[in-house]
């Protein structure tokens, strides 16, 4: 499917975030994505990423993270100093923040012409992982997939010491799709355990995805990308989010 990108700026906390549209070129209503950046924010990798999903007739909005810190269309390198910038910009955003970007993203999307009504998910990668979690707890959130989520298993996200996102599991009423990387040394076996104990306890309807590949196997810059597992696990997001919507 043809799409069109563009951007929009949505005002929330005193700043503009600046955020990245992605959605299908052909006249109709589809369901709404928000979809979350890792600390790199709207660098090559997330852009094309967002493009490619919103070919499968989807409205993405792809917000940038840092919007209260850094300037509009701050892309952040690939390289440790890059990396140092974007951990550090994650320190400095507290959960409650984050927390008011996402509702401010999914109002967007919810009142945007071309996004049918009552039909939101969620996705992100890495921090953007757990943002995505975060976002299914959203009632309005139908569908949410979470691409190896850092901080889940242990509270981990921006300035807080504890998030508590896995405490509040429970108010989660759509599905998540949780997908690892089997060799992701940010979230060990027993971190994946704690969440699926967690999730079923609270009675969250979830289904989970291994891969034998790294943190960041679906970023399609650098040596960790793995182009077979990054298919499979996209090819997954569809098949679910078709499913979960087709049904609502």
């Amino acid at each position: 499917m043809i799409i069109t990108m563009g951007y929009a700026d949505i005002p929330v906390g005193g700043s503009q975030m600046r955020t990245l549209i992605a959605k299908p070129k052909p006249a109709g209503r589809y369901p709404g994505i928000l979809c979350y950046s890792d600390i790199f924010q709207l660098t090559g990798p997330m852009i094309r990423a967002s493009a490619r999903l919103a070919g499968y007739g989807y409205v993405v909005a792809a917000p940038e993270i840092y919007h209260r810190i850094e300037p509009p269309d701050s892309p952040i390198p690939f390289d440790d100093e890059g990396r140092e910038r974007g951990l550090a910009n994650a320190a400095k955003t507290a959960v409650a923040e984050f927390d008011a970007d996402c509702r401010a993203a999914l109002d967007y999307l919810a009142a945007h012409p071309t996004v049918a009504g009552g039909k939101l998910g969620a996705a992100g990668f890495c921090i953007g992982g757990h943002l995505s979690f975060r976002a299914a707890l959203q009632k309005d959130v139908k569908a949410t997939v979470c691409f190896y989520g850092t901080g889940i298993h242990n509270g981990r996200l921006g300035k807080d010491a504890d998030a508590g996102s896995l405490e509040r599991a429970h108010e989660i009423q759509g599905e998540l799709l949780l997908v690892w990387g089997e060799l992701d040394p940010h979230i060990p076996p027993d971190g994946r355990a704690k969440i699926e104990v967690a999730l079923a306890e609270s009675g969250v309807n979830f289904s989970q995805r291994l891969y034998g590949a790294e943190h960041a196997f679906m970023r399609d810059e650098g040596p960790r990308y793995d182009s077979e597992a990054t298919d499979q696990a996209f090819g997954e997001m569809i098949a679910f989010y078709r499913r979960v919507f087709s049904s609502d």
